[in-house]
């Protein structure tokens, strides 16, 4: 197999919990060498979720292709440790609060004493500038605080946010982007610089047309539940045995969707040819589809509109889903051995590289189980291995 995009590439993980650590698997699944720090008791996730043979599916999930090292960073020979693992390293990635990392004696100064090549790259929740950066963050209060929360529910209804945790996610997506880019960079300029990625701005960046409506006519957007906030006829609708998606996002598809329907006499109405009178007009347009639709089942629609061109599914369980053929067809759901226990089941690899794919270089690591052989990597001994496990300094 090929050399990997990322293969010579080695990353220091001080990461832990879900942001961090989704952003350093995305780098390990291109092929960096991850070198995964942990204190004494370890990443607070390995004992969350539901545990099989001990082992928690949530963790191995999101630290596959990683090694596991654990070091006291409360104790100067930790911290020395560290020290000599930033020199040899190209990448730093860390989710502590603004200030941590600095207070641990790893200011901006000593970094570029230790490795003016390396990649500084940060995880946080409000960013380094401004008045919020010592507040915690967490996922649910990025959703709340983004605007995100405001934009979505039904009308009339609370906030809501989403299930997935997904400020983690994008905060981990746009930090791996950055540390590829900064990485980029360095081969041009021979420098390296720090990354940041905070959980509530990249999920402003993601209100896309709402923020763009805002900006365009000064009103806050209302909440729609599943209808479209700028497209209407659009969402959920009812057939003879249950509801389905369908995205008719553009005034073609809208007409060849409601020509399906046999509705196209709907859209010649004078009240009915803008964008803005269709919206108002929402509750009636949504009547006048489900009486049609509920003429026929699920399938019937499904396969009809699709085969039209207007994008058309059914609202999935997570079990149907990973149970659907075109899932499996792309391996979204892949098993992985993990030695001492099992084989666990995690989802697959999302970006899909032609002649440098993802792989599975190895499962996700026990607490611990890399320190040795990371240590003598820098010059570490057997006797000095001995030395640090007898102080604690590493396990």
């Amino acid at each position: 197999m090929p050399q990997q995009p990322l293969s010579g590439i080695r990353v220091i993980d001080l990461t832990r919990v879900l942001s961090g650590p989704f952003a350093t698997m995305m780098l390990a699944d291109m092929g960096a060498d991850v070198v995964k720090v942990e204190t004494p008791q370890g990443d607070p996730v390995r004992t969350q979720g539901d545990l099989s043979h001990g082992f928690s599916w949530y963790f191995a999930a999101f630290n596959r292709n990683k090694r596991s090292i654990v070091l006291d960073l409360r104790k100067p020979d930790g911290r020395e440790i560290l020290g000599k693992l930033i020199a040899g390293a190209d990448v730093l990635v860390e989710n502590f609060r603004p200030g941590v990392l600095a207070e641990m004696g790893f200011d901006q100064a000593r970094l570029d004493a230790l490795n003016p090549r390396l990649v500084v790259a940060s995880i946080n929740g409000y960013g380094s500038t401004g008045p919020y950066v010592d507040r915690p963050a967490f996922d649910f209060i990025a959703q709340a605080m983004s605007g995100f929360m405001a934009t979505t529910g039904v009308p009339g209804g609370d906030p809501m946010r989403a299930a997935p945790p997904i400020t983690d996610l994008i905060a981990g997506l746009y930090c791996a982007f950055g540390v590829v880019s900064a990485i980029r960079a360095r081969d041009l300029n021979g420098r390296g610089q720090r990354v940041e990625a905070a959980m509530v701005n990249g999920m402003v960046s993601m209100l896309a047309y709402l923020s763009s409506e805002y900006f365009a006519t000064g009103r806050e957007p209302e909440r729609t539940g599943n209808d479209h906030p700028i497209a209407s006829p659009y969402g959920l609708f009812h057939t003879a045995n249950g509801a389905i998606a369908v995205a008719p996002a553009t005034v073609e598809i809208l007409a060849k969707f409601m020509r399906e329907l046999s509705l196209s006499d709907v859209l010649e109405r004078d009240d009915l040819k803008t964008s803005e009178q269709r919206r108002a007009a929402r509750v009636e347009l949504n009547a006048l589809v489900d009486a049609r639709m509920k003429l026929e089942s699920q399938d019937y629609w499904i396969d009809r509109l699709n085969k039209a061109g207007v994008p058309t599914g059914k609202v999935l369980s997570i079990s149907e889903m990973f149970s659907d053929p075109q899932i499996a067809a792309q391996e979204m759901a892949i098993d992985v051995e993990h030695p001492g226990h099992g084989v666990i089941r995690m989802t697959g690899f999302p970006v899909k590289l032609s002649e440098t794919p993802c792989v599975i270089h190895r499962p996700a690591p026990d607490l611990g189980a890399d320190t040795a052989a990371v240590l003598a990597e820098i010059g570490c001994d057997a006797a000095e291995l001995e030395r640090l496990r007898a102080s604690k300094v590493v396990g």
